[in-house]
């Protein structure tokens, strides 16, 4: 298992190693021991989501208020995404920027995204099965979105899909009514750096 931070902060891909034989393939998805020594801290689970996207289907920018924030550990067991990772950290030297890392069922890596960062994903291939492990449950009253189309941002969303046919963008009501990121700041919904550091700070003690 290999672990990689990406150009966001207190964000890691995890390349699982796969052990395969002609009656298919096993893998460990997450083992605490390398997700410790690579974080600094231990994951505390509290909630396992799933969910099922068609081609094109875009959820998210999804961020929660810090403390505690959700910290999430995402796998895809069927099909494919493009999974990204916003920093929506006001304060932060790499706030509104962006990485991703492709989540497949060949693969199969998951990302690491601590608390405070943004989370959204495009499913490039119907049926694709998206695996949450999340640090806290869901609360409404303290989760919060960001556009996934605001051009400040600027994500390159893929414009194919897996097998090479057209997608287009298909986002809930909720996120279409997201405000973008400036909106977001305006209105005071952004999680501040200083805050999310002295917190995760407190989960190493």
């Amino acid at each position: 298992m290999q672990y990689r931070e990406l150009t966001v902060p207190g964000a890691w891909e995890i390349t699982p190693t796969l052990h395969g034989d002609p009656r298919g393939v096993f893998l460990e998805y997450f083992k605490d021991a390398p997700f410790a020594e690579a974080t600094g801290h231990g994951f505390d689970l509290q909630q396992a989501n799933c969910s099922v996207s068609a081609a094109g289907v875009l959820r998210g920018i999804h961020f929660a208020d810090v403390p505690p924030g959700q910290a999430k550990y995402v796998t895809c067991a069927k099909g494919a995404v493009l999974d990204v990772v916003v920093d929506v950290r006001v304060g932060s030297p790499t706030f509104g920027q962006w990485d991703s890392v492709l989540l497949d069922d060949v693969d199969r890596r998951a990302i690491y995204l601590g608390e405070g960062l943004g989370h959204a994903f495009m499913s490039l291939e119907d049926d694709s099965t998206v695996l949450y492990l999340c640090s806290t449950g869901y609360a409404p009253g303290r989760e919060h979105g960001v556009h996934p189309l605001d051009p400040e941002i600027g994500i390159a969303w893929p414009t194919t899909g897996r097998d090479g046919s057209p997608l287009t963008a298909q986002l809930s009501d909720k996120d279409t009514a997201a405000p973008t990121l400036a909106q977001a700041r305006e209105q005071g919904l952004l999680p501040d750096l200083a805050t999310v550091q002295e917190y995760v700070r407190s989960l190493r003690r």
